[in-house]
C-alpha cells in the first residue's frame, strides 16, 4: 500500500470551503485506497486546537475499530468536534465537555444510562401518533404554497417539534431553539455572519433556558404521563439529572436530534428529486429500508474526532499518544468493501450497515429510531399530500462547514 496519495499539496478534509462545494468523495475513495489512515497537517490554531494537523480515518473498518475502544480513542480529551472556529480558547473547547457527545466512561456511561430512559422503544412508539399528525400538517401547509424552500417549510419542521414534544418545550419557543442551535453550527458560514461570542452566547441562552425548565419540572412534575424532562430531574435519589446537566443535553438534543435530522431530509429529498425511479418505488412501496439509506446517503455529520490516550498502531500505521484521530464516517459509509455500488441511491438496500448513526460503541446515537421514525414519517406525507414534487431552482445552497454536511435551501414545487 503507497503511502503517497496524490492529494493537493495542503488538502484539507475538514476545509469548510470544501464542503460549501461538495463532500470530497473522490479523495476518500484515494485515501481508502492508498493510505486510510493518513496524516494532514493544519496550520497551527486553525481548528482551534495546539497541534499541527490530524490522523484522517476514511475505511468503514477503521472508523468502527476506533468508535469501540473509548479507553484508546478518548472523545473527552480535545472533544468529539474536529474542527472549531479558528483561534478559538482552549477554555471554550473545555467547557463542551460538559456535552455528552464530548464524554468518555464512566462519566458518559452514568449520564447515558440517565438519558436513555427518554428514547426507550416504548417513549419513541409514544411519540408517533403526534408526530404522523404533525408531518401531515407540515407538509400540507407547505403544499398550500405552492412552491417554495423544501428546508425551511418542511425539513425544518418536524425534527424541531418532535424535540419540543420529546422535552416538553411549549411548540411557540420551537423557534427559539432552532435559532439557537444554528448559531452553534454556523459559525464557519459567512452568510450568517455569525462571530464565536454569538455562537457562545446563543449555546448559553439555550442552556439557561433549559436549566429553567428542568428546575420547575423538579418542583412540579409533569405527572405519570408527563414528559422526559420530569423523568430525567425530578425524582431525588435515583440517578438522575442536575439542572445544569440536563441543559447541556438539550444543547445535545438541539445540535445532535434536529441539525442531523433535518440535513437527513433535506439531502432524502433532494436525492428523489434526482433519482425519480426511487420517488416512484417509495411512493408506490413503501420500503422500511429507505430511511437507513437516506441517512448512508446524506451522512449528516461528515466527521467526529478522537484523541489518542496512549501510542497506538492503526491500519499499520503507528500513531503517538495525544494525537487527534478524524473518524470520517462519509467516507466510510461510501466504502466499496462494505456496501455494493455505494455512489448509487438505492432505498432497497440491505443490509446497510452504514455509519450514519455513529461506528458502535459507547456514543453509538442514542436517537436512531426517533430519527428513522421521523425520517420515515416525513415522506410517507411528502408521498401521501404532495406526490408530484419537483425541483423549482438551482443546485440546493449548501452550509459551509467544517463537520456537517448541510443543505441551507432547497427550492421546490409542491403541486
Amino acid at each position: 500500500m503507497s503511502s503517497c496519495p496524490a492529494l493537493p499539496d495542503g488538502f484539507d478534509l475538514t476545509d469548510p470551503d470544501v464542503y460549501q462545494d461538495r463532500v470530497p468523495l473522490p479523495e476518500f475513495a484515494l485515501l481508502r485506497e492508498t493510505a486510510p489512515v493518513w496524516w494532514v497537517r493544519q496550520p497551527r490554531g486553525v481548528a482551534g486546537f495546539d497541534d499541527e494537523g490530524y490522523w484522517a480515518v476514511t475505511r468503514h473498518a477503521d472508523v468502527k475499530e476506533v468508535s469501540t475502544r473509548p479507553e484508546l480513542y478518548s472523545s473527552n480529551l480535545n472533544t468529539a468536534v474536529i474542527r472549531f472556529a479558528e483561534h478559538m480558547s482552549r477554555e471554550q473547547i473545555d467547557i463542551q465537555k460538559l456535552i455528552m457527545l464530548n464524554m468518555d466512561p464512566p462519566e458518559h456511561t452514568r449520564v447515558r444510562q440517565i438519558v436513555q430512559r427518554g428514547f426507550t422503544p416504548r417513549a419513541v412508539r409514544a411519540l408517533e401518533a403526534a408526530l404522523r399528525e404533525r408531518a401531515n400538517r407540515i407538509v400540507r401547509s407547505a403544499r398550500e404554497g405552492g412552491s417554495g424552500d423544501f428546508v425551511t417549510d418542511i425539513a425544518v419542521e418536524l425534527p424541531l417539534q418532535a424535540i419540543a414534544e420529546l422535552i416538553g418545550v411549549p411548540q411557540q419557543d420551537r423557534s427559539r431553539i432552532f435559532d439557537w442551535s444554528n448559531k452553534m453550527v454556523a459559525y464557519d458560514d459567512p452568510e450568517y455572519a455569525i462571530t464565536e461570542e454569538v455562537g457562545t452566547r446563543s449555546a448559553a441562552e439555550l442552556i439557561s433556558y433549559a436549566m429553567t425548565m428542568a428546575q420547575a419540572r423538579k418542583e412540579c412534575p409533569a405527572g405519570a404521563a408527563g414528559d422526559i424532562v420530569s423523568r430525567l430531574v425530578a425524582a431525588e435519589g435515583e440517578g438522575n439529572l442536575s439542572a445544569d446537566e440536563f441543559g447541556f443535553f438539550v444543547i445535545l438534543l438541539a445540535v445532535a436530534g434536529n441539525e442531523t435530522t433535518r440535513n437527513a431530509i433535506s439531502h432524502g429529498m433532494h436525492a428523489f428529486l434526482t433519482h425519480p425511479e426511487q420517488w416512484e418505488l417509495f411512493r408506490r412501496e413503501r420500503p422500511a429500508t429507505a430511511a437507513e439509506e437516506i441517512v448512508r446517503w446524506a451522512t449528516p455529520v461528515v466527521s467526529f474526532q478522537r484523541t489518542t490516550t496512549r501510542d497506538t498502531e492503526l491500519g499499520g500505521v503507528r500513531i503517538p499518544a495525544g494525537d487527534r484521530v478524524g473518524l470520517f464516517y462519509s467516507s466510510a459509509n461510501n466504502d466499496p468493501e462494505v456496501f455494493a455500488d455505494p455512489g448509487t441511491f438505492d432505498i432497497t438496500r440491505d443490509p446497510n450497515p452504514h455509519l450514519g448513526f455513529g461506528g458502535g460503541g459507547p456514543h453509538f446515537c442514542l436517537g436512531k429510531s426517533l430519527a428513522v421514525l421521523e425520517i420515515d414519517l416525513i415522506f410517507q406525507a411528502v408521498a401521501d399530500l404532495a406526490p408530484g414534487i419537483r425541483l423549482a431552482g438551482p443546485e440546493p445552497r449548501r452550509l459551509r462547514s467544517a463537520w456537517i454536511n448541510g443543505i441551507k435551501e432547497l427550492r421546490v414545487d409542491y403541486r
